[in-house]
């Protein structure tokens, strides 16, 4: 779940996890407002309240989570920060534009889908800077998941704290048959009840996802939906991906917390819903939004700090630097900055791997879908789609586009498409796919379409962890940020980035003794610990 991931992670309008904006701005004194009684609570730096004056100056490069959340981490402590970002909007992979359709409808495209967990506490934290009751986000009913010849499960009523999320969702789920339990390899399992961050990299990291689940014997539909639900989140083939990062999932979104399966979705378009808000906050707290500005190279000085030269202009200097970048464009600048911390650390940034390329297609039809279709439906055996949704059902722009032309907005995932594919062929099969699974669309004249097709998210090989760079660098001052990064807190996906862009505003401030940004996650380790017990043992 990255960038309109099969469920792309995080957290609920009504109660959901995460600490409110004060209790993340003022170090977490605040109590926090997740469900979940063991969510783990990772002290702050201490220090003063604010930098000492002169205050620093710290350039931020890179305008999606992982920079935001830096930024802001920052200037909340008197750092003078500029937010450096190459494209004219912010959101980086969540981020929205205006297009203009064929019938003169002004609306915004994205890059795809995105749902809020619960679990993600310091995203959530980020947006309360700006919405503390996140009135921005709004809840969907159920996270169906249907199958091409097979049943539909569902997470609506699925209890949800472990373990009775776990034998509530057997007992509910076609997928999980008493004759399929009966010939899993529990012994193999357990390692699934025992996730512990860094430790699960340790005992899985070595193998794909594909294989683990093999050995675990897996009921043959339960594996499609754990690599539907959890693989291919990350935009990756099931033989490709490490196994650990599975095991990571499970326990972060289904094992590991109670927060539960269900999610929210923006009510409004990203940028209306949630960075347009958040720049107004950081506008307000002295930060320069430099959009449309792209970073060549950052450049070390003798007398300390670093130079950082953007879009061809003279250099600027810095006290310090947050890279915040997706993969291919780490690698670029870091390329670019050959002075840059030493050779193992640029060995592992040049490493770095991308995922393959995914297709987003958002479709206005001249018709409306069925009333009963779901906002969001994960899918397994249509080809390459991998989910649908219907924006109307909850965002208002696509709402009020519907109700003005009586059509319906639809949009089609397909992830880890092969490099080589036909990409014209593969936006008409998504559509074609799209009127076998809700038929009365294959009646709908098509008002308009767009198709973003990208390759930019992380890809987490097997046994790629321990080369993964972390948050500190060989180089004081420069820190990095983003779902790439390397961190200790039980994170994935959007949360990662959230998390690691305040582990890396926290690195800068304990250097000028200001006090920093307390963390949250889900627990650290399995629930039960007689299961632990086994579990090591195993």
């Amino acid at each position: 779940m990255a960038a309109g991931h099969r469920a792309h992670l995080h957290g609920a309008a009504t109660g959901g996890g995460g600490v409110s904006g004060a209790a993340l701005g003022d170090g977490g004194t605040a109590p926090r407002r997740g469900r979940d009684r063991r969510a783990r609570r990772w002290p702050l730096p201490t220090g003063r309240e604010r930098v000492a004056s002169p205050a620093p100056r710290v350039a931020v490069v890179g305008g999606g989570i992982a920079g935001l959340a830096a930024a802001t981490a920052l200037a909340e402590r008197g750092v003078l920060v500029d937010l450096l970002e190459r494209r004219p909007v912010l959101g980086g992979r969540l981020a929205g534009w205006p297009t203009t359709l064929a019938d003169g409808s002004a609306v915004t495209m994205s890059r795809g889908f995105h749902a809020f967990f619960r679990q993600y506490y310091n995203l959530r934290g980020l947006l309360r800077r700006a919405d503390p009751r996140l009135a921005m986000l709004t809840p969907l009913p159920d996270y169906p998941l249907r199958r091409r010849g097979g049943g539909q499960d569902s997470f609506a009523r699925v209890p949800r704290t472990p373990p009775w999320s776990a034998l509530g969702f057997a007992a509910l789920s076609p997928s999980f048959t008493w004759s399929g339990l009966a010939r899993m390899a529990p012994r193999a399992a357990l390692p699934l009840l025992d996730v512990r961050v860094p430790e699960v990299y340790e005992r899985l990291d070595g193998i794909s996802a594909a294989d683990f689940l093999y050995a675990v014997r897996f009921p043959e539909e339960a594996r499609h939906l754990a690599f539907e639900v959890f693989s291919r989140s990350f935009f990756a083939d099931p033989g490709e991906l490490s196994a650990a990062e599975l095991a990571l999932m499970f326990h972060i979104y289904f094992l590991g917390s109670a927060e539960g399966l269900l999610f929210d979705v923006p009510a409004e378009p990203f940028p209306q819903a949630l960075w347009d808000p958040l720049a107004a906050y950081l506008r307000g707290h002295g930060v320069r939004l430099r959009t449309g500005t792209a970073v060549e190279r950052v450049r070390p000085r003798a007398g300390g700090g670093f130079a950082v030269a953007a879009d061809g202009g003279r250099p600027e200097v810095f006290d310090a630097v947050v890279l915040a970048l997706d993969t291919g464009g780490l690698r670029d600048l870091v390329a670019a900055s050959p002075a840059l911390g030493d050779a193992p650390w640029r060995g592992r940034i040049a490493a770095l791997r991308q995922a393959p390329p995914f297709l987003v297609s958002r479709l206005w039809l001249d018709r409306p879908v069925r009333p009963g279709r779901a906002g969001f439906l994960g899918t397994s055996g249509w080809g390459p789609l991998d989910n649908v949704s219907v924006l109307e059902r909850w965002e208002g722009e696509a709402a009020r586009w519907a109700a003005r032309t009586g059509g319906s907005v639809v949009e089609l995932h397909a992830y880890a498409v092969g490099p080589t594919a036909d990409r014209a062929a593969m936006q008409r099969r998504l559509r074609a796919e799209l009127h076998r699974v809700y038929p009365e669309t294959a009646r709908a004249r098509l008002v308009d379409a767009r198709h973003e097709w990208q390759d930019d998210c992380p890809l987490f090989p097997v046994g790629g962890f321990a080369a993964r760079p972390g948050v500190a660098t060989p180089q004081p001052g420069l820190v990095l940020a983003g779902d790439l990064v390397r961190t200790d807190l039980p994170t994935a996906l959007m949360e990662r980035a959230a998390t690691t862009g305040f582990q890396a505003a926290n690195l800068l401030l304990e250097r000028w003794g200001v006090r920093g940004q307390t963390l949250w996650s889900v627990p650290t380790a399995g629930r039960s610990r007689l299961l632990r017990t086994l579990a090591a043992h195993a």
